[in-house]
C-alpha cells in the first residue's frame, strides 16, 4: 500500500471508491441501524400512548373514574409486599392526623 492509498483523515472513501461506513472508529451502518430502530420504537410508543388515551376516554364515558383506574394500575405493578407496606403506612399516617 502506498502513502496515497492510506487513509489520510481527509477522505471518506475506501480503496474501491465506495463511501466508507466507518469514520473515526464509528461504524456508520451500525449507528444508522440503531437510530432507525429507536425511531421505530418511539413511533410505536406514541401509537400505544394514543391507544391508552382512547381506552381511558372510553372508561370515562362509561362512568369510571380514570384517576382511580390509573391508581389501581400503578398498584398492580407493585410487589404485593411493597403494596401492603404502603397501604399500612398510609393507614398509620391517616390515623396520626385524625382521618
Amino acid at each position: 500500500m502506498t502513502d496515497k492509498e492510506e487513509f489520510d483523515g481527509q477522505n471518506d472513501f475506501n480503496r474501491e471508491g465506495a463511501p466508507d461506513t466507518e469514520v473515526g472508529g464509528i461504524a456508520g451502518d451500525r449507528l444508522r441501524s440503531i437510530i432507525e430502530r429507536v425511531e421505530r420504537l418511539e413511533e410505536e410508543r406514541k401509537a400505544l400512548a394514543e391507544d391508552i388515551k382512547d381506552i381511558f376516554t372510553e372508561a370515562k364515558s362509561a362512568g369510571f373514574d380514570v384517576k382511580i383506574i390509573k391508581q389501581i394500575i400503578r398498584e398492580r405493578k407493585q410487589d404485593p409486599a411493597d403494596r401492603e407496606e404502603a397501604e399500612t403506612l398510609l393507614a398509620i399516617y391517616k390515623h396520626a392526623i385524625g382521618m
